[in-house]
């Protein structure tokens, strides 16, 4: 398959300025292609994951991608896609999300061999007065041009925009021109001639398509993907908790990889072809044996193993397989109490003070009761007396066995269980 027909086979292409003549002049030779990043937070998120992972095929197929950060167009927010105006970031915020993304990209696109490009549009726009941006960019733009871009429609046709003021402010509205002004110093000053970004940015995409046309009669394309959603219309990557991130402080490795696993059977297909970097026919053979054995959730295992291992390196998918094993009954050994913090996020806990551990006053029995795994102590008696009391993952066998800091599974952490899937934390405080 061509480069073209590859995207379009994974599902990540959804529109093309040109089909047939885009096709041919990627093969052609290399070509310098851009996608913007703005700075919402410090961290990237699955959402913009998938647009990183598009250019790191650009440049896996010899072209040269860059990576922009937008730190002036984050000052203002994108309107596309949103009902509301987002809130405007501080000077101090912007920068530190600059630099956190930055740092991000870096694991996934190669800025030194490669020849990837990382640029921030404050570069160029910073030194701007107002009249100069009027003059030598506004009068290029057609306001009713700009009016019937859907991200604008959606806007102003809000019930009440027009009287109550929450429609779109004239900061959103001047979003489109910022946007549309990179694309022409990126051609003008790196020979790009290609922008690509998510199904919302077909609007701005085009605006700096018509812009460079307009300024320098340069020509232009452009190319979206589809937006990561779900078969349900939902967006991807949002749980009950929030985003999952690509920052493991903000989302671990484990929580990364169980968000993967649990996939649905109707979504997995999708997120293989367009997330991960398998071959198309081993793509196949896991759709093949889903419909056949669905509950093997083969495709869901190759799925969280391929992308923790791409964001969170070979060290960050270890722990996320050892922390699953632990789940079905594996040892809890060599983890840290943040760790285990992450692991066991959900479950029940409880604090003591460390001298519990060294006076011999905590037994298996009374650490059942304290941490709910046992209504009393006659009953926490009958969970250990059947084999259902676990330390650590390791069956406890006498119900006069005194816990020690041996217990422990960390610096200050204990993981108690009773029966298959009941699980506690005690944590000890010096």
């Amino acid at each position: 398959m061509s480069f073209l027909a590859d995207l379009r086979w994974r599902g990540l292409l959804h529109q093309t300025t040109d089909d047939t003549g885009l096709e041919a002049w990627l093969e052609a030779e290399p070509r310098t292609v851009y996608a913007g990043f703005d700075p919402t937070a410090d961290s990237l998120h699955v959402g913009s994951l998938l647009g990183l992972l598009v250019l790191r095929r650009f440049q896996q197929a010899g072209h040269k991608p860059i990576a922009l950060v937008g730190g002036a167009t984050g000052m203002i927010g994108d309107p596309s896609g949103k009902s509301h105006e987002r809130n405007l970031l501080s000077q101090e915020d912007l920068e530190r999300n600059v630099a956190g993304l930055a740092e991000q990209m870096r694991q996934f696109l190669d800025f030194d061999a490669g020849g990837a490009i990382l640029v921030n549009n404050l570069d160029w726009t910073g030194s701007w007065s107002y009249l100069e941006f009027l003059r030598d960019v506004g009068k290029n733009f057609s306001v009713n041009v700009m009016l019937a871009k859907d991200s604008v429609k959606s806007r102003l046709g809000q019930p009440g925009a027009a009287t109550t003021g929450d429609g779109m402010s004239y900061t959103e509205f001047s979003y489109m021109l910022l946007q549309a002004y990179d694309f022409v110093h990126l051609h003008q000053h790196y020979g790009c001639q290609l922008q690509a970004g998510g199904s919302d940015q077909w609007g701005n995409i085009t605006a700096g398509i018509d812009l460079g046309r307009r300024m320098h009669g340069a020509p232009l394309y452009g190319l979206t993907w589809p937006l990561l959603t779900k078969s349900d219309g939902t967006k991807m990557g949002k749980t009950e908790h929030g985003a999952i991130w690509l920052d493991p402080q903000r989302t671990s490795p484990y929580q990364f990889f169980q968000y993967w696993i649990n996939t649905d059977d109707a979504d997995v297909g999708g997120c293989l072809r367009m997330l991960t970097e398998l071959e198309p026919a081993e793509i196949e053979d896991l759709d093949a044996a889903r419909a056949e054995n669905p509950g093997q959730r083969t495709s869901q295992r190759r799925l969280a193993t391929e992308l923790t291992r791409l964001v969170h390196g070979a060290e960050g998918l270890a722990v996320a397989q050892q922390a699953t094993e632990i789940f079905f009954g594996a040892e809890i050994a060599d983890l840290d109490d943040t760790q285990l913090g992450q692991i066991f996020a959900d479950v029940p806990s409880q604090q003591l003070p460390r001298g519990r551990l060294l006076d011999g006053s905590l037994t298996i029995v009374d650490a059942l009761v304290q941490v709910g795994l046992a209504k009393s102590k006659g009953d926490a008696r009958r969970t250990v007396q059947q084999g259902g009391a676990y330390v650590n993952n390791r069956r406890v066998a006498a119900i006069d066995t005194v816990l020690s800091p041996q217990h422990l599974a960390s610096t200050s952490t204990m993981v108690l269980r009773s029966g298959k899937k009941k699980y506690a934390l005690l944590q000890f405080a010096s």
